[in-house]
């Protein structure tokens, strides 16, 4: 028979008929021990996951599900558009066998890592996910101009298919479109399943669920927000077009575009006048802009204060996160612009 020593560690041949009765009850022991080891598979290592910001980490951990849990980057209440990475960041998407970001526009900070990275690393830019209906960052009239302009001769706002746009001129709010999280919900299942085949089934069946849920969701908002679709509002960051646009709401303009941008007098005394000839009954401030210029700009007008978080800065992180978020969206919409009726 076959047996481990453990006296010096190596395999060797014993005689079970020259063994005591408790010496040969061992052996067969260790035997069946080194039998089951060598039969038993592996297990497999968890895939490593790395995601940028709080919405579409919850997409992927979403699909996931119980396979594993992927890293976040951006998380509180940090904003993607101003965040500056930690070293524990940069060696959590290194070490990641894929790293979802949704764009270079989205997440500026991700530019110069990703050319850093080992080419063991997947990169995957859900702002290219096939199908998706991506809009033009909007300029002029209303809404503040950003620095960064569009293809020359393209209608600003205008759904195009993706791909006709150079990523600079894309808003890259595509989240907030229930129907490209539906398709990035699919393709991140698909990249999933390339990764680690393993649990592909897993990732396409949980991909179904939560592209159903976002279904039933999407219905439940059409019914909360039908009532004041009608009802101009100002925004003090462009952010919310993908939305206003799934559900028929009217975005009066924004205020500025960036934490980091403050706008001109002139600019605030402009917004205030729109605000009037509009009759804009709202004017949406964000949690993570500690600012006074809400306050400002409505002095003077019938508009109310009202916070959007279209990032969820407040919300937990986790698969829940974008219900929550859509959620809590329509929520601040509907329960301002109703009230100021």
């Amino acid at each position: 028979m076959i047996v481990f020593d453990r006296s010096d560690r190596h395999w060797s041949m014993i005689d079970p008929r020259a063994q005591s009765p408790s010496s040969v009850t061992h052996t067969a022991l260790a035997a069946a021990v080194a039998l089951a080891l060598s039969a038993s598979p592996l297990v497999a290592a968890e895939l490593k996951v790395t995601v940028t910001s709080k919405p579409i980490h919850s997409l992927v951990a979403s699909v996931m599900g119980a396979t594993g849990q992927p890293k976040l980057l951006v998380d509180g209440n940090a904003s993607p558009h101003s965040y500056a990475m930690k070293p524990s960041d940069s060696k959590a998407v290194q070490d990641a066998a894929v790293f979802f970001r949704v764009s270079e526009g989205l997440e500026p900070f991700t530019a110069k890592l990703v050319k850093s990275l080992p080419k063991t690393v997947r990169i995957v830019s859900l702002q290219d996910a096939p199908g998706l209906t991506l809009l033009d960052r909007r300029q002029g009239g209303t809404f503040e101009a950003h620095s960064d302009a569009t293809k020359p001769g393209h209608d600003h706002g205008h759904a195009h298919d993706n791909g006709d746009e150079q990523a600079g001129g894309v808003d890259p709010h595509v989240w907030l479109d229930p129907a490209n999280a539906q398709k990035m919900t699919k393709h991140i299942a698909t990249i999933l399943s390339a990764a680690n085949p393993a649990d592909a089934a897993t990732y396409e069946a949980n991909a179904e669920a939560h592209s159903a849920t976002i279904a039933a969701l999407t219905a439940e908002l059409e019914t909360v927000l039908a009532p004041v679709k009608d009802r101009p509002f100002v925004v003090f960051h462009d952010a919310y077009q993908y939305f206003e646009r799934h559900f028929g709401l009217t975005a009066a303009g924004s205020i500025t575009v960036s934490p980091d941008v403050q706008p001109s007098a002139k600019r605030l005394t402009a917004i205030r006048k729109k605000i009037g000839q509009l009759g804009a009954t709202c004017v949406f401030a964000e949690p993570q802009f500690k600012s006074k210029l809400i306050d400002t700009v409505i002095e003077g007008t019938k508009a109310r204060p009202g916070t959007l978080d279209p990032e969820g800065g407040l919300i937990s992180a986790g698969a829940n996160l974008y219900s929550t978020l859509m959620r809590s969206l329509a929520s601040g919409l509907e329960d301002c612009l109703a009230r100021s009726s």
